[in-house]
């Protein structure tokens, strides 16, 4: 199979690099490629917001034309589909409202709904919901894998249990995943009742979130990060759950907005932050509550409704930044880290906190562990965010935290074998063909680029 050099950029914008670039047609020419020579990168539909899917100037096999659906059971929800499907098209698909008003849906759905499901599954991520159903990983039954020296496997918790475990959350370095078995779940109702609250500061986030916890199943809130003082973690919280009975179409495949060109300077800057948060944090009105039930595409992939969002930050684009940290030492690093990034001046309207629950990932690397997540983004602005990054990552580290590796750019090699203390144990598993800036970076592989 022929390849060239293409163009491809992480979804943040701060790398953007040339690549040997092909995109196999079916699993078999796929297979054939990684059998083939060489050393790549996966990639599949480049929404990872760092350089885990990148490999500048080398190889790199874009997945996203494996997109067929194989079989589904409507009585257990047993869904095997080619690895490049996108989230979107199984919503599309299957999440069609049945006569009660029920009907099939992801178990775990992340911010946003346009990535692939080997990306699901290579990233191992999370959603709104993790402090009760886990991760995306929790929910795969098996893998099609196949690796260079030609082997074909399948994977699971009963055949190649540690190569299944290695596949979940291995970031794309275990093998090539050609197609893969969920168990997707039936909800009674599609429709979502969802509440808004303002809180005035993060003390208050800690009491509504330990009030929701049993009777809400997805939590998560909007921080203002530029707040301080008596104001510092103000923001709203969002809680959500399935309402029976009442019915929702999926949301569409594709945004019906979409930014069209990049514009010479961010539109993200100290002056639209701050004035962008300090009308949203007035969004509810003098109630400060607003109850609704609706369609759950709003609720889940907010970011969705506007296509190539990331041009809004200009030419150099940004870095996002996500942590968790252990519950115990939560609500002073969590305020730490708010004071940091307000004293910084830095930061933007995206900001997110949620908690993450006791339900184990199965997965060597994955990220989600008991804990205080807090996830956003910073316009790039050099040095000074380089700095920013770093001081947070220290404040994370100190507390026995990890960073996410699907949001990162920037993490030390040694912030990253501390966080994921599988690391040596994962090694044994990394197929030879495979490669990524972001492995070399942190050291998953041990040969640094020139």
């Amino acid at each position: 199979m022929s390849a060239r050099a293409t163009p491809y950029a992480s979804w943040g914008g701060v790398l953007r690099a040339p690549h040997i670039a092909c995109r196999p047609a079916t699993r078999a020419a796929a297979a054939e490629v990684l059998c083939g020579g060489g050393t790549m990168v996966l990639h599949g539909n480049g929404r990872s917001y760092g350089d885990v899917a990148l490999n500048p100037g080398g190889g790199l096999m874009d997945i996203t034309a494996l997109d067929r659906f194989i079989a589904f059971d409507p009585d257990t929800g047993l869904l095997t589909c080619e690895a490049g499907v996108k989230l979107s098209d199984i919503l599309e698909v299957l999440s069609r409202p049945q006569a009660d008003g029920g009907g099939w849906l992801l178990p775990v759905m992340p911010g946003t709904r346009f990535i692939t499901v080997a990306g699901a599954i290579a990233n191992d991520v999370h959603g709104k919901n993790a402090h009760h159903l886990g991760s995306f990983g929790n929910h795969v039954e098996q893998v099609e894998l196949v690796r260079s020296d030609g082997s074909r496997l399948t994977c699971s918790r009963t055949e190649h249990p540690d190569l299944f475990a290695a596949t979940l959350g291995g970031l794309g370095l275990t093998g090539l995943i050609l197609s893969a078995t969920l168990r997707l779940r039936r909800v009674p109702g599609l429709g979502i009742e969802s509440e808004d609250i303002r809180f005035g500061h993060l003390d208050d986030f800690f009491r509504l979130d330990a009030e929701s916890a049993d009777h809400w199943e997805y939590t998560a809130a909007w921080v203002d990060c530029l707040a301080s003082g008596a104001a510092l973690g103000r923001g709203i919280y969002s809680r959500g759950r399935h309402v029976p009975g009442v019915a929702c179409d999926p949301p569409a495949r594709a945004p019906r907005l979409s930014v069209p060109l990049t514009p010479p300077l961010s539109a993200v800057n100290g002056l639209s932050v701050r004035a962008f948060n300090a009308l949203y944090w007035r969004k509810l009105g003098g109630a400060g509550r607003r109850l609704s039930i609706g369609s759950y595409g709003p609720s889940f992939f907010p970011l969705d409704a506007i296509g190539q969002w990331p041009r809004l930050y200009g030419p150099r684009g940004f870095y996002q930044f996500q942590a968790v940290v252990p519950h115990a030492d939560g609500p002073a690093v969590t305020r730490e880290l708010l004071k940091t990034i307000a004293a910084s001046r830095q930061g933007s309207m995206l900001v997110v906190l949620k908690r993450f629950g006791t339900v184990e990932p199965e997965g060597l690397l994955s990220f989600p562990m008991p804990g205080i997540s807090l996830a956003l983004d910073f316009p790039n602005r050099g040095e000074a965010t380089l700095r920013l990054l770093g001081r947070l990552e220290s404040l994370v580290m100190e507390a026995g935290g990890r960073i996410y590796p699907a949001k990162d750019s920037c993490m030390r090699a040694e912030s990253f074998a501390q966080g994921y203390p599988a690391l040596d144990a994962f090694r044994a598993f990394i197929d030879p063909a495979l490669t990524s800036a972001f492995a070399r970076r942190v050291g998953i592989l041990k040969e640094f680029p020139a």
